[in-house]
């Protein structure tokens, strides 16, 4: 049943970015409280909501039927009364080069609540900077998620690389049957290092000078690494190379983009310190990871647990923004920058329970 007070969000607060708005309607939704936020990103560059955070709030609303007030461009201010969620096909456009995996992390979780499987097509960014790119939903996240047992899945027909977007891909959720708290404490042992070097419009040479330089930097540090070299359907020139670990009980991912002026070899080399800064350390998850978790162990029952390479600023504000609307006990260990640990006793929110997942391979 619906609580009659509505619930009010300082979207300053913290980063005072997107995962805020993000973070709060999801749960909106799925708890079924009218929220209404304030201050939307009004620390930013350019404040308000952009036109991804637009597209998410119009999808939301039309998969939950909602009321929203304040849903336009540049917006600070924004009601949201949510109805009920629906499943079934939907289709978002962002426009721009927007990047549709943060769209898609907003919508995933209120669509895994329904009671019918969803499909969704999603336009935009799909290789722009400051989000995750697209391989990092599919080899790091959704596997993750699956453990936790929210089960979908993320497929690129069409690339789309900043500042043109034009990418397209195609996502299916399936309804949760039950879910488990996660048991990140400990990676487990490393099982293999993968890669993917892609260029789309530009010459495929530049792809084989990254996978040459990261084998080279991993070879030499110990580790061996297999590596797919493709040539990427795209409405516009773009160059990429993701990387990702995968432990008995764990992954993590990095990726880097090309731009002009920027060698190849460069390009491999911030996707290499990143991972080998990563291995270096024994945390279970990467900073990134850490913050897209939050919303599953807050729902899940029992207590979750992670370690984090990196408490990132992204971290403490959506664990802000959970404590807003759930009673929570949590605690986390480490200083902003610096490796650290997360413990939620989780909400169990809608759905039965399972024991806890801690060993399965990744």
């Amino acid at each position: 049943m619906r609580l009659s007070a509505v619930l009010t969000i300082d979207g300053s607060y913290g980063e005072g970015g997107g995962q805020i708005v993000r973070t709060a309607l999801a749960l909106s939704a799925i708890l079924d409280r009218p929220v209404e936020l304030v201050n939307i990103r009004a620390g930013r560059k350019n404040p308000g909501l952009r036109p991804q955070h637009l597209a998410s709030v119009r999808a939301l609303a039309q998969i939950t039927g909602a009321q929203v007030r304040g849903a336009e461009l540049g917006s600070s201010a924004l009601h949201f009364i949510p109805g009920l969620i629906s499943g079934g096909s939907h289709r978002v456009e962002i426009g721009t080069a927007g990047a549709v995996s943060l769209v898609f992390q907003m919508l995933l979780a209120p669509l895994a609540f329904a009671k019918t499987p969803s499909r969704l097509t999603l336009s935009g960014g799909t290789h722009v900077p400051w989000s995750p790119p697209s391989p990092y939903l599919s080899e790091i996240f959704l596997p993750i998620a699956a453990k936790a047992g929210l089960i979908a899945t993320w497929e690129v027909e069409r690339a789309g690389f900043y500042p043109r977007g034009g990418g397209e891909v195609r996502a299916a959720v399936e309804p949760i049957t039950a879910l488990a708290p996660l048991d990140l404490s400990d990676r487990g042992k490393l099982l293999r290092i993968r890669a993917i070097s892609a260029v789309a419009g530009l010459p495929r040479r530049i792809a084989e000078r990254q996978a040459d330089r990261l084998s080279r930097r991993l070879g030499n540090a110990g580790y061996e690494v297999e590596i797919e070299i493709a040539e990427l359907e795209a409405g516009s020139p773009g160059d990429t190379l993701f990387v990702w670990a995968e432990f008995e009980r764990s992954r993590a991912g990095f990726g880097t983009l090309g731009e002009r002026g920027k060698p190849a070899e460069r390009v491999a080399d911030d996707a290499a310190d990143a991972l080998l800064t990563f291995l270096a350390g024994r945390a279970a998850t990467d900073s990134h990871l850490a913050d897209q978790l939050v919303l599953l162990m807050a729902l899940a029952p029992g207590r979750s647990v992670l370690t984090t390479a990196q408490v990132s600023q992204h971290l403490l504000t959506n664990l802000w923004t959970v404590r807003q609307f759930l009673p929570l006990l949590i605690s986390h260990e480490g200083r902003m920058g610096e490796p650290g640990r997360l413990i939620i006793e989780g909400a169990g929110i809608g759905v039965p329970a399972k024991a806890a997942v801690t060993g399965s391979p990744a």
